[in-house]
């Protein structure tokens, strides 16, 4: 399936960091920054997290939601978020039935080798639910401030 702008951004309820929960739906009247990365406390997956960390009194200041989504555990979301003091929502989506959804499952190629994992995307959904923009496989450097101009042009 692939989602395009437009279109309602597929709803879902995870497990959280804390032990909460996220239901994407119950953030409706909110911008939301839904960012998917391959794996906790890795390089690219630790600079990301920490430029949406850094930048995040800017997306508070546009009313924006961040949650950053992987497959990892709640377990691990807590260690990543504790030893990076990430003050967004990380969620948990084990069996990658959200992943697959947004379609950044996908088979991926490292020194000749085949294999599935998440693709780094960032899907800016807004007030109303439906994907203002998409970026896929994003380079780390620099797509914060990107994703926060997006966020800006919805106000």
């Amino acid at each position: 399936m692939s989602l395009d702008v437009g279109t309602q951004a597929p709803d879902f309820t995870l497990p959280t960091d804390g032990n909460g929960a996220v239901t994407l739906s119950a953030l409706k009247g909110k911008p939301v920054v839904l960012y998917f990365y391959p794996k906790d406390d890795t390089s690219g997956c630790t600079a990301e997290a920490c430029q949406f960390r850094d930048m995040q009194p800017d997306f508070s200041g546009a009313d924006a939601v961040i949650i950053g989504l992987s497959k990892d555990s709640v377990a691990s979301h807590d260690k990543f978020k504790k030893k990076y003091e990430l003050p967004f929502t990380l969620a948990a989506d084990t069996e990658g039935t959200t992943c697959e959804a947004y379609g950044v499952w996908v088979e991926k190629s490292m020194y000749g080798k085949k294999y599935m994992g998440i693709e780094r995307a960032t899907f800016l959904i807004d007030r109303d639910g439906k994907i203002a923009k998409i970026w896929r496989k994003v380079k780390v450097p620099g797509h914060g401030a990107d994703v926060l101009k997006a966020v800006a042009a919805l106000a």
